[in-house]
């Protein structure tokens, strides 16, 4: 058995967490799974797995092999589509995370037609609202919203991502309409906490060019755009939200737009992934795919 093949298996092992569920999953007997872990083992002189009754995981070496073995498997897989008629399919599996609301309204409701134009890839759709480390945690491809810290990967600008000033009708018939910033002292907000240092996101207005802040007096405080939209839509004071998530909301006259010539400014969006030389075929179509989904659908 030659090394990628060694490699896929061990991948494979790593990410159902069982030999059985990788012997069904690879159409091998269970028998040959383990006797290919053991000859792999023993060509790299070290412990990968670490074997209990109820799972299979990689032991710290296994985890740092296994990240080594995707790149790996990647290489080869390029190497092999590299002088094949464009004609051909991409295959294999892609493994991409984006903030939590765009994965639901934006991608998730897109993918059919990704999924009908490639049908031999296979993609691991995470969802969330913290940061998820790409590199430590196997992600192709990760969608940013703000900011970037990350060092190390390839950034490619999507756009700027409006925000907006919302709150409901029935706030304002109780509180009033805010003109202006200033009138924020008079009003209450939904203040949101960052999902990965807990911190508190100020509100944010642009004017005479510059960059202002506060933080009005808010009674609730969230952690979820979920949450923060809910909390808006029942009443509870103003919030600042990008323009695509409440969009529905607006066309419906459940929220309003408020203070529109006191937005913060937009956020830029941008879409990361490893640095490598030649992109696999399926990453690159799925990113290019993702970029013209995103331009469409979010910052329009």
């Amino acid at each position: 058995m030659d090394r990628i093949e060694l490699f896929r298996i061990f991948a494979r092992v790593v990410e159902s967490g069982s030999f059985t569920k990788a012997a069904t999953t690879l159409g091998q007997p269970r028998s040959s799974i383990s006797a290919a872990i053991q000859t792999l083992e023993g060509r790299v002189g070290a412990r990968l797995l670490s074997r209990t009754t109820r799972r299979v995981a990689p032991t710290q070496d296994g985890d740092a092999f296994y990240e080594r073995c995707l790149r790996a498997i990647a290489d080869v897989e390029e190497i092999e589509n590299l002088f094949r008629n464009d004609t051909v399919l991409p295959s294999g599996r892609i493994r991409f995370d984006v903030p939590g609301r765009i994965g639901r309204l934006i991608l998730a409701p897109a993918l059919p037609e990704f999924l009908a134009r490639f049908p031999e890839i296979d993609v691991d759709f995470g969802s969330t609202d913290r940061t998820v480390n790409l590199i430590e945690e196997n992600i192709d491809c990760v969608l940013r919203v703000g900011p970037l810290t990350d060092s190390g990967l390839i950034a490619r600008h999507i756009g700027e991502l409006p925000l907006i000033n919302v709150a409901s009708p029935a706030y304002l018939a109780r509180h009033g309409t805010p003109q202006h910033p200033d009138d924020l002292g008079a009003h209450r907000a939904v203040n949101y906490a960052s999902p990965s240092n807990g911190r508190i996101v100020p509100w944010e207005w642009i004017a005479d060019g510059i960059v202002k802040t506060c933080t009005p007096r808010a009674r609730v405080t969230v952690n979820s755009a979920e949450a923060y939209i809910a909390c808006c839509l029942a009443g509870i004071g103003l919030i600042q939200i990008p323009a695509y998530d409440v969009k529905d909301h607006l066309a419906s006259g459940v929220l309003v737009e408020v203070m529109p010539n006191f937005r913060a400014a937009p956020m830029p969006m941008t879409l990361l992934y490893p640095h490598r030389q030649h992109l696999s075929h399926r990453l690159r179509v799925f990113i290019d795919w993702l970029e013209g989904v995103l331009r469409r659908d979010a910052l329009a």
